[in-house]
Order: C-alpha cells, then sequence, then structure tokens
C-alpha cells in the first residue's frame, strides 16, 4: 500500500474514533489515479511541420557517473537536472541500500529530471553484508549501475551481491571481473560464467584494507593514488609495482563502461588502470569519465548534468524527418575526427535546416559524442556513399540514424555495431528486422549495417523491452501511417515522458496523436507516462 493510502486511512480511523480534530485529507491512491499505457500503442503520422522547442530529461549517462562520484566525495554534492528514471532509480536505491544519505526533490524545469543531493564519505561505505548473508543489490537491466556498483562496492568492507533481471544476467562482464581479481578483489560469478549474479568480497573481506584517510579524507603513504590528480593516466606495469600501487588490465573491446567503472573508483581505490581494446582518448564514453572526474567538486558543492543528447536525438531526427521532401539528406562526409578535435568549428545549434524543431539547452560541452547527432542529418547533397560508425562517430544516437537512414538519397553504412549487440538487448538483430518489417532494404555484414533508400510502410514493431527501439520507431510513425509500438512502457528506463513529449501541443511538444492500437481511442496525456 502507498504512503499516501495508508495516510488517509490513518485520517479517517482518527475522526470515526473522535479523537481531536484531524482534517480528514484524501491522498489518492497512485495505482487508482495513474494509468498504465497500453500494451500496444499506434503513433499518428504528422501531416504537417511542427515549430517547438523541446526539453528532454538528464543525461543518464552522466548522472549516474555523478551518483557514484558524489558518494565519494568528501562532502555533500548537489547534481541539479539529474534523470530520474528507472536507470538512475535503481543507482540512487542501491547507494541508499549501502547507507548513502541522499535527498531526492523535483526539478520545475523537467518533470523527468531531479535535483539530487549526496552526502558523500569520502570512499567509505557503511554498510556491507556477510558471507553467510551478502547485502543484496538489484541493478535492473542499466549496465552502467551494474558495472559502476561492481568496481564501487570493492571500496567497502562487506560483501555484496549484485542482480538483475534476465537480460542484465546475459549482458557482459568477465573483462571488469578479471580487472577487479587482478586488484586483488574476490568476485564469485554465481553461475561460474563472469556474469550476473555475482557476489563481491570487499577490501577486508578480500584480505587486505581499505587505503588509509586523514582527517580531510586524503590518502597518506604509499600504495595508493588518492593524493594523485583526479585521473593522472595509468603508471607502467613496473613502476605500479615498484611504487606498490595494485594494478590492472581492462579490455574496453565489449563495453567502455569496464574501464568507467574502474576509473571512478580508481582515486579512492589507489588503483592503477591500464585500458586496453581500444585507444581510450578516443573513446568517446571513457573521456567523458575522464571530463567528469576532472570537473568534479570532490570536496563538495554543486554539479550541473546537461540533458541527454541520445534522447534528443529523436526530436533533431522527428524535425528532420517531417520538415520536409527536399531536406532529406544525410551529411555527406562523416567528420569523425574533425568534429572531435575542433568541435567549436561546427554549429551545432541554430541550424537553419533545423529550426523548425529545437532541443532546448543542447549540450556543447564535448562530453556526450551524441551531441554531435545534428551534424549527420545537415541537409547537404551526398556526393559519395556515406558511413557513420558507432565507434568514431555518434553514441547510443546512432541507433536514431539507423531507422532515419531509408530516406536518404542513397546507401547509408554503420559500421563498427558489435556493442549494440551486448545490450539492452541484440539491436543489430532489432534494428534490422523491424525495418525490414517495414520495407527496407537492410543488408547485414559482420558488425555493420547498410541502408538503403526505401519507400517504407506501417508495420507492428516489436520493441524487446529496449527503450531505444522504441523510441527510434516512434519518430518514425510521425512520418509513415500505421506505426505501432508494443510494449511502450519500455521508454522508462531513460525517457519516462517520452510519449508525453511527442503528444504535448506545441511549442512544448509535437502535438502528435497517440491511439490505444487496439481500441483506437486517443490516448490523453496522464496514459502517456511509462511507469
Amino acid at each position: 500500500m502507498s504512503l499516501r493510502a495508508r495516510r488517509l486511512i490513518v485520517d479517517i480511523a482518527a475522526a470515526g474514533r473522535g479523537l481531536p480534530a484531524l482534517p480528514i485529507r484524501v491522498y489518492p491512491c497512485p495505482s487508482v489515479v495513474k494509468m498504465a499505457l497500453p500494451e500496444i500503442i499506434e503513433i499518428v503520422s504528422l501531416d504537417k511541420p511542427v515549430r517547438a522547442e523541446i526539453t528532454v530529461p538528464g543525461s543518464k549517462s552522466i548522472t549516474n557517473r555523478a551518483l557514484i562520484l558524489a558518494a565519494l566525495a568528501d562532502g555533500e554534492v548537489t547534481l541539479s537536472g539529474a534523470l530520474w528514471s528507472e536507470d538512475t532509480q535503481v543507482m540512487t536505491e542501491a547507494l541508499q541500500k549501502l547507507g548513502f544519505q541522499i535527498k531526492v526533490e523535483p526539478d520545475p524545469e523537467e518533470f523527468c529530471n531531479r535535483t539530487i543531493t549526496v552526502k558523500g564519505l569520502g570512499g567509505k561505505i557503511p554498510i556491507g553484508g556477510t558471507a553467510e548473508k551478502p547485502l543484496e543489490l538489484f541493478v535492473g537491466n542499466a549496465g552502467t549501475a551494474a558495472r559502476f556498483l561492481a568496481a564501487f562496492v570493492c571500496l567497502g568492507n562487506g560483501v555484496y551481491r549484485l542482480h538483475g533481471v534476465p537480460r542484465m544476467h546475459e549482458r557482459p562482464q568477465a573483462a571488469l571481473f578479471q580487472a577487479l581479481r587482478e586488484l586483488g578483489y574476490r568476485v564469485e560469478s554465481e553461475k561460474g560464467n563472469d556474469k550476473l549474479p555475482v557476489q563481491i568480497f570487499g577490501g577486508e573481506q578480500s584480505g587486505f584494507p581499505r587505503p588509509a584517510r586523514d582527517e580531510r579524507g586524503e590518502g597518506q603513504g604509499e600504495g595508493n593514488l588518492l593524493n594523485a590528480p583526479p585521473h593522472p593516466g595509468p603508471l607502467p606495469r613496473f613502476a605500479a609495482e615498484r611504487e606498490n600501487i595494485r594494478s590492472c588490465q581492462v579490455s574496453i573491446a565489449e563495453s567502455s563502461q569496464f574501464a568507467s567503472a574502474l576509473l571512478l573508483c580508481a582515486k579512492a581505490g589507489g588503483w592503477n588502470v591500464e585500458i586496453v581494446g581500444e585507444n581510450a582518448e578516443e573513446s568517446p564514453y571513457v573521456a567523458m569519465t575522464s571530463k567528469m572526474i576532472e570537473a568534479f567538486p570532490h570536496h563538495g558543492g554543486k554539479f550541473q548534468i546537461e540533458p541527454d543528447a541520445s534522447s534528443g536525438s529523436y526530436f533533431w531526427g522527428a524535425g528532420w524527418l517531417i520538415t520536409g521532401e527536399e531536406l532529406n539528406r544525410f551529411a555527406a562526409t562523416a567528420p569523425t575526427k574533425t568534429i572531435q578535435d575542433k568541435p567549436e568549428t561546427f554549429q551545432l545549434v541554430g541550424n537553419p535546416d533545423l529550426t523548425k524543431l529545437n532541443v532546448k539547452n543542447w549540450p556543447q560541452s564535448g562530453w556526450q559524442i551524441d551531441e554531435y547527432f545534428t551534424v549527420f542529418i545537415r541537409a547537404e547533397v551526398a556526393s559519395h556513399p556515406i558511413e557513420i560508425s558507432r565507434a568514431h562517430d555518434l553514441g547510443d544516437s546512432i541507433m536514431t540514424a539507423i531507422v532515419l537512414a531509408p530516406f536518404a538519397d542513397q546507401p547509408v553504412k554503420f559500421p563498427d555495431l558489435g556493442r549494440l549487440r551486448v545490450q539492452e538487448t541484440e539491436r543489430v538483430f532489432a534494428l534490422r528486422t523491424e525495418l525490414t518489417k517495414c520495407g527496407a532494404k537492410v543488408v547485414e555484414e559482420g558488425d555493420t549495417l547498410t541502408v538503403y533508400p526505401s519507400k517504407l510502410h506501417g508495420a507492428e514493431i516489436e520493441t524487446y523491452n529496449d527503450h531505444r527501439m522504441a523510441m527510434c520507431f516512434s519518430v518514425l510513425g510521425l512520418k509513415i501511417p500505421g506505426i505501432k509500438i508494443k510494449n511502450p512502457a519500455c521508454v522508462k528506463k531513460t525517457f519516462p515522458n517520452f510519449f508525453q513529449k511527442l503528444a504535448a501541443p506545441p511549442p512544448k511538444g509535437l502535438g502528435a496523436t497517440i491511439l490505444d492500437a487496439k481500441s483506437g481511442r486517443k490516448l490523453a496525456h496522464e496514459e502517456l507516462f511509462a511507469e
């Protein structure tokens, strides 16, 4: 029973017993008032361009990194603009279960953001379990929570059991677990496959104490990196051994989150982390972690989280798709290094081809690789084959680009998609299957998809419980009649009010009509929130 429902019962009971004047307050039970999204919805295509300025929630990647850094800080940190969705709630609840004091308050600017205040303990974790009864931490299907917490709990002195939904138990963890073992921690995968569920034994449980700290929370003596700059870069193995610093090597071939998990906790743990499998300087999410560590208020203060660029890509994509056929061009080239080296040379906001639909406060920090999404949908005449890489050009927003690609005037090649196979679902298969279902010609070769110009039609889209599949194909429905989305509530993972943004009248939304696909009934605003 909800807190508000219990309060209602208490108040009425008190009045019935003739107790002193207590006002009878009616707090409707949320389960009665809130309406769930139907099992399948239909997006009604728009018949004209829209002028709108959309706000999107905070970055999931930045929010979950910031929550870990805030817990490690020496003092209270207030996170503004933090995303409040399934993935970040899982992280917040896990930190609270570990004993951290966290206050969550509404954000007046964006319904799915929160202001989160964390009382950091300088690397100390207050609560831990025992070998007989580990402290249970549920991570859902949040890769960031699963990986970041696995490294974080090593700083504690208890035993911790991480587990999630069945899909999370299929996702790779081996490189991270092996790196933690190299650092000296005891990591036991329950099925012997180096995946979740896993039991992790913190410092003293693994046979060594946590690094010493002085009264200011700074590190002392040899054997730690706590007095080093926030991210000094890895020491050579021989140097780390000479300085008695625990050292590990981690591959990011399957996920850059493995390296980010270790880097976030490296200073507090006294770890030397060597990253292999990809040039760390060119891995956008590892670069995000390093830049955040440098900018974070480690002794307490305030930290602003910027909007999620991958979430913004759906609205930039919608604007590109519904503006007019004459603008249906992809960028002729994929300016990989040029963008990352000199982002100031590109006008990412206010592009004259995209100003009919704008994403408010579009990030320009360079922390999110997906902020460059707008570069790839410029209205330019392509003169040679287009190639957009998941490894070098875009992050999660590449899924939006793939779904838009049938409207380009020539084939678009998307290489380096291997990591998409081990995320919320096997996304390469999912994208190819559902686009083909809509009439697109899509060729899969290794980890590359090539999408050809195609005439599309409506279809019933399987989302595979993947939030990004649901959102990408909903954007397609704004252009193509008859697009129906199964299990739309899966967007709660990162963007619970996504469908409300689609349906809200301009200028704060796109004014789209969304139907219950089974009954044909138009859904009201309150029915479009995913929970």
